[in-house]
């Protein structure tokens, strides 16, 4: 894609307004350096030299709608603790809207404590509540997203489905039905282990492994060129049958990615990344920059380009991260 095509696209990302739906999660990391094995057991000490937050799960798709120029609405749980008012702050601290935001007195905010000494990560830690979410506080959310668009309140809306109970099958069924009624499309991020019975989705961007094991097939070393292999061509074809969707964007890692849309050649995207140090959010990167760009105008093509740039640079930093409309248009020649 040339850089006025880019360009154009990118700044038409700004004020689009996009809802996303999906487990709230606050990322802790704890900085070290490690010069002995502990005589306690076989395993590092850290010395620990500072503790950072930054946003995980669904709310750091949030955060790269707004690093793009988007208004990010969120529309999560989090619980009544400190790292609830943390996580709180931290999003209306990158712009994201909170109005929708519910507090559950008994639910625990996620949190995902990772200790890294010199750029490795050595262990990681999770917080978390895995008790099902009251079928009213469900609704409350797809009632109001539903209003929202009703309403032409929204651009766009995102599903982030982490497995923790907040994404159901009625849920997105039912806002998909009135998202298409007024052309407004809606993405998922899908998890393996929460197989949903959901059709008519405009985009779909499960990475290499995701897409296997939800279309059921035993995971195989691709062949090139990737985009022709059988076992994934096998995979593209059962998951958009299941799935109808129009738009499915599987990740390959190091290979890049492929593009499967209706009634159009399958496209293949080669990785941008020039150095690899963590593939935390990079996910995360993908469908919001993807979104962002169909709402800029963008073809499935394109927006793909796009993503890919997008998430050549979150790969290159260590830590969930997003990128800004500046980085990639200085991306494209």
């Amino acid at each position: 894609m040339k850089k006025q095509r880019a360009e154009d696209i990118i700044n038409n990302f700004k004020g689009k307004r996009v809802a996303v739906v999906g487990d709230l999660m606050l990322d802790a990391y704890i900085w070290g350096k490690v010069s002995r094995i502990s005589p306690e057991a076989p395993v590092p000490v850290v010395h620990v030299k500072k503790m950072t937050y930054s946003l995980g799960g669904a709310a750091n798709v949030m955060c790269n709608i707004s690093s793009l120029g988007g208004e990010a609405i969120a529309f999560g749980i989090i619980g009544k603790g400190e790292n609830g008012s943390h996580l709180l702050n931290l999003m209306n601290k990158n712009a994201i809207n909170t109005e929708n935001i519910i507090t559950d007195t008994n639910y625990i905010t996620i949190e995902k404590q990772r200790i890294i000494a010199d750029s490795q990560q050595l262990a990681r830690v999770d917080y978390e509540n895995p008790e099902t979410i009251a079928p009213e506080t469900l609704s409350r959310i797809q009632n109001r997203i539903i209003s929202m668009i009703n309403n032409n309140e929204l651009d766009a809306v995102i599903f982030e489905d982490y497995a923790k109970g907040l994404l159901t099958d009625e849920m997105l069924n039912n806002i998909i039905k009135i998202a298409k009624t007024k052309k407004i499309p809606v993405a998922l991020d899908p998890h393996p282990s929460h197989r949903m019975n959901v059709k008519g989705l405009t985009l779909m961007t499960p990475n290499q492994s995701e897409a296997f094991t939800l279309s059921g097939i035993y995971p195989k070393d691709l062949t090139t060129p990737v985009h022709k292999d059988p076992n994934l061509l096998e995979v593209a074809n059962k998951l958009n049958h299941e799935w109808e969707v129009e738009q499915l964007l599987i990740t390959l890692g190091s290979n890049g990615m492929t593009l499967f849309e209706k009634n159009k050649d399958v496209v293949h995207i080669h990785t941008k990344a020039k150095e690899v140090f963590d593939v935390t959010g990079a996910g995360d990167t993908v469908i919001a920059s993807y979104i962002m760009s169909l709402l800029g105008g963008a073809s499935g093509a394109e927006a793909s380009e796009i993503s890919n740039q997008a998430a050549g640079v979150i790969v290159g930093r260590v830590g969930t991260s997003s990128v800004t409309p500046q980085e990639l248009i200085k991306l494209f020649d």
